[in-house]
């Protein structure tokens, strides 16, 4: 609703469209407020503006509010600027600004119009609010679940944190197992990065992604004149990650001759590039990872027991999204930051009812299936936060319904209605998959045990009798 102010005044005032009243109540609140005419010329700045940017009133008055705030949302992203032209306000945007210290500061924005009695536009307001505090607050227990980009609060998973250093460290073998779209890669990367290796290169190979024969020239490297249209030289994977890692990506899926090949590698730490004449060394730092089982392709005759022995020193393996949902708000909120970053774009977060879908998936794609969903969600939602309609409608057959609803459903009951079916089967599912112990599907669900028996009663949910939550 635009803010229509009567201009009621005594004596000079330094905002002519504040009556004293509304100066009185905006001088005496803890968030920063200022005004501005049509020409985006400041007319107003409360104490809390000057506290939180360090710039005096008499500095501020008159001046652009670009020029004051040298905010990340000034130019085209600008949400008072969108306001002012279209009359729709804005609540709660995500920015920071520049402080006269010269200090990057979060806050959120928001926004409305300055209209008189006639509907005219004589300017508009902004509130924001200094998140420094509660941004440090969230920096420090995002770092308790953090090991390099890696970030997770499942238990299991922070057992997992425990060991890496331990396991960077070291300059044993590394084989990753686990799903499709676990974040094999993002592991291996990550391990790199805390290693003694971490100056070298981090060289990356797609075994399934080449066929065998372009495959041993990748590795390898190959001499001129090696085979038709080997013109000059080439320096192969394992030469290029010399004092660095090389990582072996779906390496259940190469032949039993190149088994053979990479076998004598791991052994010797030598290898010859095609038509040379001579070995080479390498001291590269090796890692693999498969979302195959290798034991049983070992009992298939598609690959040697000896191989398998050799990259099984140290088995990591990643469970998938469906054991680990209390994460997924941690991983929503880091692909927000990221996709914000990567398209200079400001969307504040997501819908509660859009979180409870992602909580209530099964995600067989897991962590980047969820990363597709929010990216595609980013081109959907604009510059709002990301709700129930941006998600796809196949993510969960309650919400494809309740989002098919008629238009003239009161869109409360509606979103209700959808927030109450998905939390009922996330708790369920949670219970479920701990065998009805409600402590460690509230840890899972990410809510203490005491919210998790007013939402089972709420929703009415029947659990096994003995499983019942006390009075």
């Amino acid at each position: 609703m635009p803010l229509v102010c009567k201009t009621i005044m005594t004596k000079p005032t330094k905002n002519p469209i504040l009556s004293l009243s509304t100066e009185a109540i905006l001088e005496s609140i803890s968030d920063g407020v200022f005004t501005v005419d049509r020409d985006w010329r400041i007319t107003y700045f409360n104490r809390a503006a000057e506290a939180i940017t360090g710039v005096s009133r008499d500095q501020a008055l008159g001046r652009t509010c670009r020029d004051v705030f040298r905010s990340s949302l000034c130019g085209d992203n600008c949400p008072l600027q969108r306001t002012m032209t279209t009359g729709q306000e804005h609540i709660g945007v995500s920015a920071y600004i520049i402080t006269a210290q010269a200090e990057r500061l979060p806050i959120s924005v928001s926004t409305a119009v300055f209209q008189d009695e006639q509907g005219q536009i004589m300017g508009g307001v902004e509130t924001f609010r200094d998140l420094s505090e509660i941004d440090a607050l969230k920096r420090e227990l995002m770092g308790k679940a953090h090991v390099g980009d890696m970030t997770s609060r499942n238990p299991k998973m922070q057992q997992f944190f425990a060991i890496l250093p331990q396991v960077a460290a070291s300059p044993s073998i590394v084989l990753i197992t686990g799903e499709t779209g676990t974040g094999k890669d993002l592991l291996a990367r990550t391990l790199h990065d805390l290693s003694p290796h971490s100056q070298g290169p981090f060289v990356a190979v797609n075994c399934a992604a080449l066929p065998e024969t372009l495959l041993e020239s990748e590795l390898f490297g190959h001499k001129a004149g090696a085979f038709t249209g080997a013109h000059n030289d080439r320096l192969g994977r394992f030469a290029q990650a010399r004092n660095g890692t090389i990582f072996l990506d779906e390496i259940g899926e190469i032949s039993l001759a190149m088994q053979v090949r990479l076998l004598r590698v791991i052994q010797e730490r030598t290898f010859e590039p095609l038509g040379a004449s001579k070995s080479e060394s390498t001291n590269a730092r090796i890692m693999a990872a498969t979302n195959q089982n290798l034991e049983a392709l070992i009992q298939e005759g598609r690959f040697r027991e000896d191989l398998y022995y050799r990259l099984n020193v140290i088995n990591l393996e990643l469970p998938p999204l469906r054991e680990r949902t209390e994460d997924i708000p941690l991983l929503v909120d880091y692909f927000i930051r990221h996709f914000n970053k990567l398209q200079q774009r400001s969307v504040p977060g997501i819908a509660p009812e859009a979180l409870s879908l992602l909580m209530a998936h099964h995600w067989p794609g897991n962590i980047r299936e969820l990363e597709n969903t929010i990216e595609r969600a980013f081109i959907l939602c604009g510059t709002k936060a990301i709700a129930l309609q941006h998600l796809p409608e196949t993510l969960h057959p309650r919400a494809q319904t309740l989002l098919a609803a008629p238009a003239s459903a009161h869109l409360s009951q509606t979103l209700t209605s959808a927030h109450d079916s998905l939390d009922r089967q996330a708790i369920l599912d949670a219970l479920e998959r701990h065998n009805y112990n409600r402590t460690a599907a509230a840890r899972a669900l990410g809510i203490h045990k005491t919210t998790l028996f007013r939402r089972i009663k709420r929703l009415g949910l029947t659990l096994p009798r003995k499983n019942q939550p006390k009075e």
